[in-house]
């Protein structure tokens, strides 16, 4: 239980009004205060009391390690209970913030790439959790502009998932709105169609890294519990419903699923729904190599990923090489948790 989810237990507890929980949210969260001594909206008494219980601070997660790069900022978060996650900054020239989130403490799906899947799963987040990574940067005074759930674990595994999303687009919380939150998932089909339904504005990234089944069954043991089939039947109905563009992304690996050959079967595999297609877009994403993921994988060179690239613009696909950010600092989720515990 984080510190604010504890403010409201002690506070009805403590027979106070229910506002006050009100108060301190607002505080927090519309004013950027962080210490309890600085809400003066607090009678004194009870400020004393809630920094005698819990601390200076509002905040549970604390940075036990940080990585600075040019472009990327990644904290490594201790929680109460020991266990650690990861969050990365992203920062662009043009001034724009996008922060990349974990939604698990490691991860149970084993992605044979993933330095994360070579940790197993050791928790869930719950969904304050998953707000205090975010809080922890908005107390800084950085500008929520953009939020990926593409961190350590499958978002869609944690049932806490959708109470986080309510907080953050709640307008007395974060009040983001849906279109600038992407939840990236391996294909959990029941998460898929929960969104749809619950969300529908959420940005959806489906990791597929494959262009058939076999090898992404090789790659990824989720295929064969939620074939890629199965998926994209159900993000074509996510197309359908919301109107929304579904990114598939795409983890180039050398040798791997990187030859133009792979670039025809991807393309071919998308165009089996033409009227779908043109809301479908790949992201290219050149390996980030680790020594911490259960096997040996390497990146393309770069002539390779731009044949792969012109192979599917030619088969009417839409596609961009994602820029690699933080590969100096450990970005790829999972690796400064591994060359911690290491």
């Amino acid at each position: 239980m984080t510190k604010l989810e504890r403010c409201k237990e002690l506070l009805e507890n403590w027979e106070q009004p229910d506002y006050r929980y009100r108060q301190i949210l607002h505080a927090v969260f519309q004013q950027k205060i962080s210490r309890f001594q600085d809400m003066s909206v607090l009678p004194a008494e009870l400020r004393n009391r809630l920094i005698d219980t819990l601390g200076e601070t509002v905040l549970t997660l604390r940075p036990a390690q940080e990585s600075l790069s040019g472009q990327a900022d990644k904290l490594l978060f201790a929680l109460e209970d020991g266990e650690k996650i990861e969050a990365v900054r992203l920062h662009y020239r043009k001034g724009w913030e996008s922060f990349c989130i974990s939604s698990q403490c490691g991860c149970a799906f084993g992605c044979k790439f993933c330095a994360t899947g070579g940790m197993g799963k050791r928790r869930d987040l719950t969904a304050w959790e998953i707000v205090e990574e975010l809080l922890y940067f908005f107390l800084q005074g950085h500008p929520l502009q953009s939020v990926s759930f593409m961190g350590m674990g499958e978002p869609f595994a944690n049932p806490n998932l959708f109470e986080a999303l309510s907080l953050l687009t709640d307008p007395a919380i974060f009040g983001m709105s849906q279109r600038r939150i992407t939840i990236s998932t391996v294909g959990v089909l029941p998460g898929i169609q929960r969104l749809t339904r619950e969300f529908p504005q959420i940005n959806l990234a489906y990791s597929l890294h494959a262009p058939n089944a076999e090898l992404r069954k090789r790659l990824m043991p989720v295929e064969r519990r939620w074939p890629m089939e199965q998926i994209l039947d159900a993000l074509n109905a996510h197309i359908r419903r919301t109107h929304r563009r579904v990114f598939l992304a795409y983890t180039l690996l050398k040798n791997q699923n990187d030859t133009i050959a792979h670039a025809r079967e991807l393309g071919q595999l998308l165009r089996k729904n033409p009227k779908e297609l043109p809301l479908y877009h790949v992201d290219l994403i050149p390996y980030n190599a680790t020594e911490h993921a259960g096997e040996l994988f390497e990146p393309p060179d770069q002539k390779r990923i731009r044949e792969f690239y012109q192979a599917l613009r030619k088969m009417g696909v839409s596609c961009a090489v994602r820029t690699q950010f933080g590969s100096d600092i450990d970005a790829a989720c999972g690796q400064l948790y591994a060359k911690e515990s290491s």
